[in-house]
């Protein structure tokens, strides 16, 4: 299992008593994937999100992105998502910055794709949608004319319902073989299987605890046995996500996890991505869930909905996402803690943990790129 870090430009409640809270927010989570790369981790993801106030101000990530090709060496660099729904960004700009990227990241770009957060985003776009899955017609219409762009010398153009090209060489080309790693971001058990069967690795962002791989696996990797690639290659992975803090002892990890506003993320996580499933019970924002004490932080640690500890039980919390069969395990960071205690959870788990589990030098996704 490869170990990955995901950023999105978490404000939270210190934007209404900090001017500067954007800028900090943005600025550390820079040092975060450094760090990262330092550390050994394979993978930084980086968010596309708009109008998410609190919750998200990375909207442009190719940005943020093209600063952390030159500021790392090693760690790959994904798109955690670039949209590519017509009205948000057209498909050609896409392709141009994704291959740009990988040139500026010497192949160490990933493309992750998918159709935006929930209904506060997207209406942003295209207003008056009154079902979301509109935009699922607008993705499948156009994710499989990336790889096209990118490998063909001219592209032939396209004519669809909802945007068109006259023929035109997209430059530039990706860098080397191939183009990057294609990925989707998934929620529902049928959007596992529709992207094995088109041969994307899935960023599964929905996925809350371990026992939560079962169906995951059982609809991913039974159908990516028979994938009809729309890329040059099968990218058969599967990520999931999970927060996590790592300190010497277990009990200064847990008075940091409970001062760290993870209720706060949590409910606005429901705020705008209301094309989740709602947990019963779950309070409707503006109510928001209760601080989380120590115990209740014991609790989601007991329940594998937090990683939470001394460097030997986070290891043991790592170890149960491997033998459930997670390709890569990347970490959410909370941002009510402070940018040095998220620094030393970085290094603990590079010290401690990765080495422990990810004894492949090489990065999944090169493999399957330098067999196409």
């Amino acid at each position: 299992m490869e170990f990955g870090l995901f950023v999105q430009g978490y404000v939270g409640k210190r934007a209404g008593t900090d001017p500067l809270a954007e800028h900090k927010a943005l600025m550390e989570e820079t040092e975060y994937v450094i760090q990262a790369d330092k550390s050994g981790f394979k993978y930084a993801w980086a968010s596309e999100h708009h109008f998410l106030e609190e919750y998200s101000h990375l909207s442009a990530n190719d940005v943020f992105l093209g600063y952390l090709a030159h500021a790392t060496e090693r760690i790959h660099l994904g798109s955690g998502i670039f949209n590519p729904l017509a009205q948000v960004n057209h498909p050609v700009k896409v392709a141009e910055k994704v291959a740009m990227l990988d040139h500026l990241s010497e192949g160490r770009h990933e493309f992750g794709s998918g159709r935006g957060a929930g209904s506060h985003e997207i209406l942003g776009f295209i207003p008056g949608v009154t079902d979301m899955n509109f935009t699922k017609e607008i993705w499948e219409e156009t994710i499989a004319e990336f790889p096209k762009m990118w490998l063909q010398d001219e592209y032939p153009g396209f004519q669809g319902k909802h945007w068109s090209l006259p023929p035109r060489k997209i430059l530039p080309k990706p860098y080397g073989k191939s183009h990057p790693a294609m990925w989707y971001a998934a929620g529902s058990p049928p959007s596992y299987a529709m992207a094995a069967k088109k041969g994307l690795g899935v960023l599964g962002f929905s996925v809350q605890k371990v026992s939560d791989m079962e169906w995951v696996l059982e609809q991913y990797k039974g159908a990516i046995k028979d994938a009809e690639p729309i890329g040059d290659y099968v990218n058969d992975n599967v990520m999931v996500t999970s927060t996590a803090i790592c300190a010497p002892t277990h009990a200064e990890a847990v008075r940091i996890a409970a001062r760290g506003g993870l209720n706060y993320l949590q409910s606005l996580v429901f705020r705008y991505h209301d094309t989740f499933p709602r947990p019963e019970g779950f309070p409707v924002w503006p109510e928001t869930l209760p601080e989380f004490n120590e115990e209740i932080i014991e609790l989601l640690i007991a329940e594998e909905l937090l990683i939470c500890g001394d460097p030997d039980e986070v290891l043991a919390q790592c170890r149960r996402w491997e033998r459930a069969g997670a390709d890569q395990l990347s970490f959410g960071l909370p941002i009510g803690i402070s940018k040095e205690e998220t620094l030393r959870t970085i290094r603990l788990v590079g010290e401690h943990v990765i080495p422990r589990i990810d004894t492949d030098p090489v990065h999944r996704t090169t493999r399957f790129r330098q067999a196409a």
